[in-house]
Order: structure tokens, then C-alpha cells, then sequence
């Protein structure tokens, strides 16, 4: 008897196939492209097989590290930024007696607009000559030269953490405010009945029970700033003078600019190693802090 493929299995295979096309049979040639001297301009050497050499170089390239470190300070101050500025909206709309579901709704706005949509948008704002930013300080007095925001290295930088922080704070806000609905009123009224000031009542109640829901944000934003490219591209093609490269537009450049696609398939995979271990430690908050409310709760 022909044996035959049990129905889940048939329903499913469509979806497996195009899955196996679009995404497993890349990433293998990529993988199997970072162990060779693959460059554009030379499709022979495809097949040149020569270990680990293209990683050995990424470890010991100077300017990889030195994106990497860039990355980390800007996922340091965008995440930090933006789970302040969320949780603090996410509080006020949780004040808010009238009005809750508008609000919600607007703060999702900033999360409408693509990565390339808001970096022209904020490449624009911050234009030394025409841009909105200059002429307000300069209409109130505040500087009496336009501030050249995309071409002093740590301006720039500034510039894109601001991109950065307004398109995806929302995100934490809305993450903070599922938890604050979600959070039940008895140990905050008991807390109040016990003489707890505001702000003990946050640190010691409020902030342990949202404190997950800020670690899932953080571990989105973590990936999503780790790979950060859109922005950067649009606003500053990492410039001036590479002063605001990060990892993954430096991987683009190696690709495409400089055609050697080996190094940067190299690049790319060291890149997301990096990324899976501060997802394991932003994980690793997550289940520490889920055990506390545990516990606490």
C-alpha cells in the first residue's frame, strides 16, 4: 500500500515549502558564503572554501568593534530613554478618566511610520539649513547659527537616538500600560491604608508587577535596535567619517560598497550571535522578575 502524508501534514506543506525557500535555503548559502572569499565582483571564488579566516578577521577588525560598541551605547540610551518615557505615558494614560481609548490610540501613532519613513522625516528636522529644529531655536533665540545636527559625529548620533527614541516608545508605553491594566487594586489600596507615600507605593507594588511586561519590551527593542540600519542609512549613511556606524550598517557597507559579501555573511552572523546573548539576558530578567510577583504576589 503507497503510504500517504497525514492531512496537517499536506495543509501545512505549502507554507513549509515557501518557508524552506525564502528563508532556509538563504540562510544556508549565506552561512555556507561566510567560509569563502565570496565577492560580487568575482563569482568564481564562491567556491573557495577557506574556514574560519573570515571570521578570524571579523574578531580582529578593529572598526567591527568599534560598531559594536556604538551599538551598544546607542541600544543603552535609546532603551533606557524609552522605557522612562513609556512608562511615564503609560501612568498618565492609566490616570486618565475620560478620553482612555483616544489616547491609547495616539500613542500608538509613532508606530504607523516605517524605519525609512521616519529617518527622512527626522533627516529633514535636523537639516542644518532648512531643517524645523534650527529654525525654532533660532526663532527663539536659543542660537544665533544654525547647529550642523548630521554632520558633527556626536550630533549625529544624538540625532538618530532622538529617531530612535520617538518611533518606538510606544512600544514600552503600551507594553507598561497592559501591565497597569492588568495589575490588580488590592495591594495598592493596602499600601495606601498603611501610610505608604506615592512613591513607595510605585517602587515597592506597582513597579515589580510591570516590571516583566518592561523586560518583553526591552527584549523586542533590544533586537530591533541591534539591528538598526533604516535610520541610520537614510539620516546619516553612517557618517560623518563613520562616526555613527553601527553594526549592521557596516555589514551593508562590506557587502555592497566594498563587494566582499564572505566578510560581511561573517560579519552578519557574529552580529546575530551577539544579539541571541543579550536576548538570553533580557530573558533571564524576565523569569527573575516573574518569579518575584510570584512570590510577592
Amino acid at each position: 500500500m503507497k503510504s500517504r502524508l497525514p492531512a496537517p501534514v499536506l495543509l501545512l506543506l505549502p507554507a513549509i515549502i515557501v518557508l524552506v525557500a525564502v528563508i532556509v535555503l538563504p540562510l544556508l548559502f549565506s552561512f555556507y558564503s561566510s567560509f569563502t572569499p565570496f565577492r560580487l565582483t568575482r563569482p568564481d571564488t564562491l567556491w573557495t572554501f577557506i574556514g574560519i579566516r573570515n571570521y578570524v578577521n571579523v574578531l580582529s577588525n578593529w572598526d567591527f568593534w568599534v560598531a559594536f560598541g556604538r551599538t551598544i551605547l546607542l541600544l543603552t540610551i535609546a532603551l533606557n530613554a524609552e522605557m522612562f518615557l513609556g512608562l511615564g505615558l503609560a501612568m498618565l494614560v492609566n490616570k486618565a478618566t475620560h478620553g482612555q481609548r483616544l489616547l491609547r490610540t495616539l500613542m500608538m501613532f509613532p508606530m504607523m511610520f516605517s524605519p525609512v519613513l521616519v529617518g527622512f522625516q527626522f533627516k529633514f528636522l535636523f537639516n542644518d539649513n532648512i531643517g524645523l529644529v534650527n529654525n525654532a531655536l533660532q526663532s527663539l533665540g536659543l542660537t544665533d547659527q544654525a547647529i550642523p545636527w548630521l554632520i558633527n559625529g556626536n550630533l549625529a548620533l544624538f540625532s538618530i537616538i532622538v529617531a530612535e527614541v520617538w518611533s518606538s516608545t510606544s512600544v514600552f508605553a503600551i507594553l507598561i500600560l497592559a501591565g497597569l491594566l492588568a495589575m490588580p487594586q488590592e495591594p495598592v489600596e493596602a499600601a495606601r491604608v498603611d501610610g505608604c507615600t506615592p512613591w513607595q507605593t510605585f517602587r515597592y507594588v506597582t513597579w515589580p508587577f510591570v516590571m516583566p511586561f518592561a523586560f518583553i519590551a526591552m527584549t523586542i527593542r533590544s533586537l530591533d535596535v541591534a539591528r538598526a540600519y533604516d535610520i541610520v542609512k537614510i539620516m546619516t549613511d553612517g557618517g560623518p567619517a563613520g562616526r555613527t556606524e553601527l553594526l549592521w550598517t557596516l555589514v551593508g557597507r562590506t557587502a555592497y560598497s566594498d563587494a566582499r559579501m564572505g566578510m560581511a555573511n561573517a560579519m552578519a552572523y557574529v552580529s546575530i550571535l551577539l544579539s541571541i546573548l543579550f536576548t538570553v539576558y533580557f530573558f533571564r530578567k524576565l523569569a527573575a522578575a516573574r518569579q518575584q510577583i510570584g512570590a510577592e504576589w
